[in-house]
C-alpha cells in the first residue's frame, strides 16, 4: 500500500545514518588494519583484513542499528512519519529500544565483513598484479562490489534472523518470540522450511552489488585523498 511513494518509506533515516555509518567503519577498519599490521611485524595477512572489518562493524552498528529499527518500521508502515518514528520507538522501548537486534545485526555483519573484505583485498591483488599498477577507483570499486555480493548471498540467513527480531512486535507482558540470531534461525527453518532462510536473496544481492559500487568508490577515492595529503 502507499503506492510509489510506499518503495521511498523511511528514505529520510536510511540517508541521515548513512554517511555517519559508513564514516564509523572505515575510520575504525583502516586504524585496526594499521595497529594489526604493526603488531605483526609489518607483514600482511587476510587475517589481518578480516579482523580489522569486524572491528569496524561493531563500531558502525552503533548508528546502523538505530537507523535500521526506525527505517524498517517506516517501511512496514508502522509509523507515517521520521518524528513519530523516533519519539514512538523511544516511549515504548527507551534507547534500548533503538538497539533491537543489536547482538543479531552484529553477528551478521562479522561474517559478512569477514567475508567480503578478504575477498575484496584479494581481487584488488589479483588485478594489481595483473596489469602491472594498483587498482584505480573503479576498480576497486568492482572489486568491493563483487565481493560483497558473494559474502551478501552467504549471510542472507543472518538478514532474515535480524529483521524478524528488529520487526517483531509483542503485545504488553508478553514474551517476545525471537530473541536471538541462532533460536530465530531455528524457529524460522522449522515452521517455514529452510528455503525461507533465504527469502530476500536476489534482491539483496542485488542491491548489495549495486550500493557496493558506489560504497567501495567513495572509499578507494576519499582514501586516495587523505594519503596523498598526509591526513591519514
Amino acid at each position: 500500500s502507499g503506492g510509489f511513494r510506499g518503495v521511498y518509506r523511511g528514505i529520510l533515516s536510511a540517508t541521515l545514518g548513512s554517511a555517519p555509518g559508513a564514516a564509523a567503519f572505515f575510520s575504525t577498519y583502516e586504524t585496526m588494519k594499521q595497529v594489526i599490521k604493526a603488531n605483526a611485524g609489518g607483514k600482511e595477512h587476510w587475517t589481518h583484513h578480516a579482523g580489522a572489518s569486524s572491528c569496524g562493524e561493531v563500531a558502525a552498528c552503533l548508528v546502523r542499528v538505530p537507523t535500521a529499527v526506525v527505517t524498517q518500521n517506516m517501511q512496514v508502515g508502522r509509523y507515517s512519519t521520521l518524528t513519530e518514528a523516533i519519539s514512538s520507538t523511544y516511549r515504548a522501548n527507551g534507547l534500548g529500544g533503538f538497539y533491537a537486534g543489536y547482538g543479531t545485526t552484529v553477528a551478521r555483519e562479522i561474517p559478512f565483513a569477514f567475508i567480503q573484505f578478504p575477498i575484496y583485498e584479494a581481487f584488488k591483488k589479483t588485478w594489481s598484479a595483473w596489469q602491472g599498477k594498483e587498482t584505480n577507483p573503479v576498480q576497486g570499486a568492482a572489486c568491493g562490489s563483487v565481493a560483497g555480493a558473494i559474502a551478501g548471498g552467504i549471510t542472507t540467513p543472518l538478514d532474515v534472523a535480524k529483521t524478524r527480531i528488529m520487526l517483531e512486535k509483542t503485545v504488553e507482558g508478553e514474551a517476545k518470540r525471537y530473541v536471538g540470531t541462532v533460536q530465530t534461525l531455528r524457529i524460522i527453518a522449522t515452521e517455514e522450511g529452510a528455503a525461507a532462510l533465504f527469502k530476500g536473496l536476489v534482491p539483496r544481492v542485488t542491491w548489495i552489488t549495486i550500493g557496493g559500487f558506489i560504497f567501495f568508490g567513495a572509499y578507494e577515492q576519499a582514501t586516495s585523498l587523505l594519503w596523498r595529503t598526509s591526513v591519514w
